[in-house]
């Protein structure tokens, strides 16, 4: 009988899923425009219609414009180039040659990026027939509905925004971080560590860099969900957040890399001893327990965004960086007593603490709140570039500048 009520669960957290999401989207999309084609055209089967729908419509609004457009003018170029060949030449085996090797070849000049082959397609299709003009005109009419219906479909009903489900990427991702430095920390305290068991965590610190590329493909997605999305009010600055956290958490995975690294060597040069002395081993976990708490606070905060949530994990992140830092130089004080015992592995101390001080510096909160601020500036210059006479007639920057600082100064993290 429990199985019953987990399944259920099961089923519900899995409609939520951008794939289940997708496919039920695309398949409403498509069967609306094969309708609207029976009623509209005199084909028996338009099933160009639900084709285009299927193509058009996409995981975000702004995916869904640009590929309907696309979509239209290469079906448009390949019926105009197939019914130029069929006045001039006819068709013969040369001149489907010819006439493959021309529809590619304006697909290219006429930008319809991954629609270029669909250009020859539709050149074939309608040279093929014996009513070029009737058939032309009705494969046109069938692009055209399936591309509205599809446009239209995602304007009536917004595609989710995917932010969600990058922050929680995010936070999967500072997750698994945080768990390999508290494994880590563990490490410090067990006394003998084998090499066996410290490269298996290197590994793990490897693989984080496989899985910040997966994070990075969800927040490009969450990034395109905001274009042209009436449901955001400051596409910008929550571009800017997430993209700047990930920045940060790419560049702590490949310090977390090293510093594992760091470790292994002390574990293969320290085989028939404790990994650290005794009186350091509590301290350093204490050290990597809070730099795991840290990134974890950091993911908080740059998924939650303008909340209490937010201000909770700014203040979480405040403590724990500031136990970081006291906790290191606790540290440094314990190995620098001990460097005449290991002389000849003082510079795998230097390099560990050098390590634990670049991401301390890397979650800085004040150095957040400067990055936040670059990023911000250069994004409104580069619309200013884009766009310089439309920007100037209206006076978008200034108003977009100001109301993104003004979201930055709610959502960036405060010194406390």
């Amino acid at each position: 009988m429990r199985e019953v009520p987990e399944q259920l669960a099961d089923l519900v957290k899995r409609s939520n899923e951008p794939v289940v999401i997708q496919t039920l989207r695309s398949t409403a999309a498509a069967t609306i425009s094969y309708i609207v084609a029976l009623w509209v055209t005199d084909v028996e089967a338009p099933l160009l219609a639900p084709l285009t729908a299927l193509l058009v419509v996409q995981v975000t609004l702004f995916a869904t414009i640009t590929t309907g457009i696309r979509r239209v003018n290469s079906v448009i170029a390949g019926v105009l180039i197939a019914t130029a060949f069929s006045a001039l030449v006819g068709l013969s085996w040369w001149s489907l040659a010819l006439l493959i090797l021309t529809s590619l070849s304006i697909g290219h000049l006429v930008r319809v990026s991954e629609f270029v082959p669909e250009v020859a397609i539709s050149a074939m299709l309608v040279l093929g027939v014996a009513q070029v003009t009737a058939t032309a005109l009705d494969r046109v009419v069938e692009t055209v509905i399936g591309a509205v219906v599809g446009l239209l479909f995602n304007i009536i009903f917004v595609p989710p925004l995917w932010v969600g489900s990058a922050g929680e990427d995010i936070e999967e991702q500072a997750r698994r971080m945080r768990e390999l430095l508290r494994r880590l920390s563990e490490e410090a305290e067990q006394g003998r560590s084998p090499v066996q068991r410290v490269s298996a965590k290197l590994n793990e610190a490897r693989r984080l860099d496989q899985d910040i590329a997966q994070v990075d493909a969800s927040i490009s997605q969450a990034e395109e969900s905001l274009r042209f999305n009436p449901r955001v009010k400051e596409p910008l600055v929550t571009r800017i957040v997430l993209r700047t956290g990930l920045d940060t958490l790419e560049v702590c995975a490949v310090i977390l890399r090293t510093l594992t690294q760091t470790m292994r060597d002390l574990a293969a040069r320290r085989a028939d001893e404790p990994l650290f002395p005794p009186e350091v081993a509590p301290a350093l976990q204490e050290l990597l327990a809070n730099l795991a708490g840290a990134v974890d606070s950091f993911a908080t905060l740059i998924t939650s965004q303008v909340s209490t949530a937010a201000d909770e994990a700014e203040a979480f992140l405040a403590v724990e960086l500031d136990a970081a830092r006291v906790s290191r130089e606790h540290v440094a004080r314990l190995l620098l007593e001990r460097v005449q015992e290991h002389p000849q592995q003082w510079q795998l101390h230097g390099s560990l603490l050098a390590e634990v001080d670049r991401m301390l510096d890397e979650l800085d909160i004040d150095k957040r709140s400067m990055h936040l601020a670059e990023e911000l500036d250069r994004a409104a210059s580069q619309q200013r570039q884009r766009f310089p006479r439309l920007r100037r007639i209206a006076g978008y920057p200034l108003r977009v500048a100001r109301r993104s600082r003004r979201a930055i100064r709610s959502s960036a993290p405060r010194r406390r």
